[in-house]
């Protein structure tokens, strides 16, 4: 079991920045991948930025460039830095864990943004 929980969403004008933090815990040394998805009202869940165990990243094309995924492990915590954030960019923000050898998902409960002047 992998225990996942969110923090740092808010309310930010476009052009601002917002860090989110996913805190694990559990059975932590299972998780070989971890990332960040979104979900926007009436849209499907999609997927922001994902990282490896061994620090390998990958981003949706939609925020190359703005955002930056990273993971402290001595922390057991996940960081999704968000620079330049559009409206688009506004919706509840996921952090997924994957494990080891079953390949269980397990989400936390979510951390709202809204990007809005």
């Amino acid at each position: 079991q992998v225990q996942l929980v969110e923090s740092g969403g808010g309310l930010v004008q476009p052009g601002g920045s917002l860090r989110l933090s996913c805190a694990a815990s559990g059975s932590i040394n299972a998780i070989y991948v971890m990332g960040w998805f979104r979900q926007a009202p009436g849209k499907q869940r999609e997927s922001v930025a994902t990282i490896t165990s061994s620090g390998s990243t990958v981003y949706a094309d939609s925020v190359k460039g703005r955002f930056t995924i990273s993971r402290d492990n001595a922390k057991n915590t996940m960081y999704l830095q968000m620079n330049s954030l559009k409206l688009e960019d506004t919706a509840a923000y996921l952090c997924m864990a994957r494990v080891v050898p079953s390949l269980r998902e397990y989400w936390g409960q979510g951390t709202q943004v809204t990007v809005s002047s």
